[in-house]
């Protein structure tokens, strides 16, 4: 091979993004992650330890097709389902999920005795508490919002055997403690919820929150642009149109980070 051609391929895979196109293993030294539209997310752990977070599947309009057969995770089996609060569009298909794959049910104790999740999958938590799941540690964290039926309304911090944190913020407003979940936990990967409207922070407003409070690496928006009145993908691009940290994902399409 002459050198012209040598300098171009090495360009490219020197250039080339870290995605994985399969979404049924681990990703081997890596951390996967799959947004399922809205504030819906499967994260993998370079250990191969498998979560659901907030998944609103079958009524979400931004679901793909696959994902909304629940019946895929009887073998693609969740370790845990994180849940932040009750409300229609994070939680609805949880205790159909919970009866599919058997895994367990993170939330508050009132919330999964309102979903009736059978007692044995129940793993309550509470703002401040953690627990261990295979190569991970999960942490719950406060988030400013509304609640009902059952509980209060939390984010989770989830820190990773090679020293990553993520933080899936729940639907919150900005608020000052935020500053302590970022001096407790140091998130590298923000999950940030950006939509605003009648129901939480805006774009402009989740923009100021990640240079007011955290320092990410990576910032990944979620939960606009699913119905109206919530803000499209333009307004959030906008928001954090100099902002080098943020990542768009393609929905049903897992990332490694």
């Amino acid at each position: 091979m002459n050198a012209i051609p040598c300098l171009i391929l090495t360009a490219c895979l020197l250039a080339a993004p870290a995605f994985a196109a399969d979404a049924g293993s681990p990703a081997p030294g890596g951390l996967r992650v799959t947004w399922l539209g809205h504030a819906a997310f499967e994260v993998v752990s370079p250990g191969g330890t498998r979560l659901l977070i907030d998944p609103w599947l079958k009524e979400n309009p931004k679901t793909p097709a696959a994902w909304k057969e629940l019946s895929r995770f009887a073998q693609e089996k969740p370790a845990a389902i994180l849940v932040t609060h009750p409300h229609g569009d994070h939680a609805p298909d949880v205790p159909e999920l919970a009866r599919v794959s058997g895994a367990l049910v993170v939330s508050t104790g009132e919330h999964l005795r309102a979903m009736k999740i059978p007692e044995a999958q129940h793993h309550s938590v509470n703002v401040g508490g953690s627990f261990k799941l295979g190569d991970i540690t999960v942490h719950a964290v406060p988030a400013m919002h509304s609640s009902e039926p059952g509980g209060r309304p939390l984010g989770y911090v989830v820190t990773f055997a090679d020293g990553r944190s993520l933080y899936h913020t729940g639907d919150t407003g900005l608020f000052g403690d935020m500053a302590l979940i970022h001096e407790l936990y140091r998130p590298d990967i923000v999950l940030l919820t950006t939509g605003g409207a009648r129901w939480g922070m805006d774009p402009k407003t989740a923009a100021l929150a990640m240079r007011k409070y955290f320092k990410p690496s990576i910032i990944i928006p979620m939960h606009f642009g699913t119905f109206e009145p919530l803000a499209g993908e333009a307004e959030v691009r906008a928001a954090f149109a100099n902002d080098k940290r943020v990542r768009f994902l393609t929905i049903g399409q897992a990332t490694v980070l």
